[in-house]
């Protein structure tokens, strides 16, 4: 699978992507260099793994590649816990973002259950 735009996956973790850093624009400023940077981080790291490993020569990278997305995944949910622990946002400020997050994870369980498949595993 070379075209990485054609994946759902990848388009919906790049809206995924979108919100996050909009979310990053209502923390404290002094969560700068912490929270918002380790947020942008992982959130853009979520597509960027769907591009490098749809652009690997075997879907054992590739499947590779879709579990760090996984994780990146998992560490922003972390993340958004966080943020409302903190009282950094309003739970209601995280819905849309909460919403989406499971719709990604729904849709890299698909792709990893796909490729896995194709592995025989």
């Amino acid at each position: 699978m070379s075209d990485f735009k054609q994946l759902e996956a990848w388009k919906q973790s790049m809206q995924l992507v979108d919100q996050v850093y909009d979310l990053c624009k209502l923390l404290p400023t002094d969560e700068r260099y912490g929270i918002i940077s380790q947020m942008q981080r992982c959130s853009i790291s979520i597509p960027a793994n769907l591009a490098e490993g749809c652009g690997r020569d075997s879907t054992k990278d590739f499947l590779r590649h879709v579990a760090i997305s996984r994780g990146s995944l998992a560490e922003l949910s972390t993340f958004l816990t966080f943020v409302q622990r903190r009282r950094f946002v309003t739970p209601e400020s995280v819905t849309t973002i909460e919403e989406q997050l499971e719709t990604c994870a729904k849709l890299l369980g698909g792709l990893r259950r796909s490729l896995r498949r194709k592995l025989n595993l």
